[in-house]
């Protein structure tokens, strides 16, 4: 995952606490303790683990699939509009073409809206583009995931704080721009190369001169190219009709192909990439503002002075999957606790020596002092007993998946009845099929020779 993603996510968690209330963060700061590091370092991997546990990190990639989808939308959009500037500027061919009514329809819309980015750049700062709205939008829409109309928001935010946005909405309007006038050019080559057109200007109030000093400024940098202008004799002729000299035509539709490329084309393509470049340059100096509320207050749940126990919160609405985020490296030894066992089961059974026995979990302050220290010292080999005459609960499946999580390999025994007891066979199948959601091993004998050697 990209830095820029990696901050967006947590931009995104920050908003969604800010306005729903804390989450249920318990784990996510005891891994986010565990990997150490500075406090913005501890708050990205607490950010990236509840993404993840609450699905804003595919989320995000349904977005991003979104937002790809509505820039080709966006990009086909901005062909067909330069294609069609190009149809309306040469008309149908049976009439002579209005060269500065064609030059009007090729760049006029085009350079009102540069000057309007522009102006919109300098004086009004933070400005929203119409275009970056409409992709904003589109993507939204066809991201299709509800968790996705958090993530629009949590972008702009994070961008604003370096001023990004205005750049990033500077290489999407420019580059459709670009396209557009890509467009028109290509179109207006292949009716020049295909059909027969004459060129004239007309005027009521203007003079010839006045005609001419325009034509002549224009094509001065086009010139600089190679494009040839008309000279003033072609020019005066044409005032009058459609000129059937050769020479003529070619002059007309070469200074007015270099219009399109120098007016048109190379403005969109050298914004565009000053755009690009000062995207690259400051994105790198995109940072989370610690002193934002939403921050401050994580700095003592994940670096605290001293350590706590026993903090009280809801367990979570729903389970997931569990993929052990500890590697063989980092864990050793082998360990066996029990959950809510009564006082009618003998415990511990008798263990062999390299296996540890970490008591029985009955108290919310012995699962978090558990924890804690499966957070620094992880087992290669972790064995839950768990009592399949109670319910599989929703806090003792969540506890279970906390704690599978902490160790390399995990597995769960489901302990026989005591003597003179028989187990519901409904209440044992409920277990079955929770644990076979979390996708964890169990078995109804004792591990005893996997804890010890590894392997049954």
């Amino acid at each position: 995952m990209t830095e820029l993603n990696t901050l967006w996510l947590t931009e995104t968690i920050r908003l969604r606490e800010e306005h729903a209330g804390p989450l249920e963060d318990l784990e996510a700061n005891r891994m986010a303790r565990s990997a150490g590091g500075d406090l913005p370092s501890r708050i990205q991997r607490r950010a990236l683990w509840l993404a993840e546990r609450d699905g804003l990190t595919a989320a995000l990639n349904h977005w991003l699939q979104g937002a790809r989808l509505a820039l080709i939308v966006m990009a086909a959009l901005a062909v067909i509009s330069g294609a069609g500037l190009a149809f309306t500027a040469m008309g149908d061919g049976l009439h002579p073409v209005n060269v500065f009514w064609a030059m009007g329809s090729l760049l006029g819309l085009n350079l009102i809206l540069l000057l309007s980015w522009a102006l919109g750049l300098v004086f009004a700062g933070e400005h929203g583009a119409s275009l970056g709205r409409l992709w904003l939008w589109l993507s939204e829409k066809l991201a299709r995931d509800a968790k996705a109309a958090q993530l629009a928001p949590a972008l702009l935010l994070l961008l604003q704080r370096q001023k990004l946005n205005r750049w990033a909405i500077g290489v999407l309007v420019n580059s459709l721009w670009l396209l557009a006038m890509l467009s028109a050019l290509v179109i207006l080559l292949t009716l020049m190369a295909t059909r027969r057109y004459g060129f004239v200007w007309e005027t009521t109030i203007l003079s010839a001169d006045t005609f001419i000093a325009v034509t002549q400024a224009l094509g001065a940098l086009p010139a600089l190219l190679g494009f040839s202008v008309p000279t003033e004799e072609m020019i005066r002729a044409s005032g009058d009709a459609a000129l059937n000299i050769e020479s003529a035509r070619q002059a007309w539709a070469a200074w007015l192909v270099g219009v399109q490329l120098v007016y048109g084309v190379l403005p969109r393509l050298l914004l565009a990439l000053f755009c690009l470049w000062r995207w690259k340059t400051r994105q790198t100096a995109l940072r989370l503002d610690l002193n934002l509320p939403g921050y401050a207050q994580l700095r003592e749940r994940l670096m605290p002075t001293s350590e706590r126990l026993g903090v009280s919160d809801a367990a979570p609405a729903q389970l997931h999957r569990v993929e052990s985020g500890v590697s063989k490296q980092q864990s050793d030894g082998a360990l066996l606790v029990a959950i809510e066992l009564d006082d009618q089961r003998p415990w511990p059974p008798q263990l062999p020596k390299n296996v540890s026995n970490a008591g029985i979990l009955d108290s919310r302050e012995s699962r978090h002092k558990l924890l804690e220290q499966l957070s620094r010292f992880p087992p290669a080999r972790l064995a839950i007993a768990c009592d399949p005459q109670r319910s599989p609960d929703r806090g003792s499946l969540a506890l279970i998946a906390e704690l599978a999580r902490s160790a390399s390999a995990t597995r769960v025994w489901l302990l026989q009845a005591p003597p003179g007891e028989a187990l519901d066979a409904e209440r044992l199948g409920d277990w079955h099929v929770a644990l076979q959601q979390l996708e964890l091993p169990f078995a109804d004998c004792a591990p005893m020779n996997w804890l010890e050697t590894g392997h049954d």
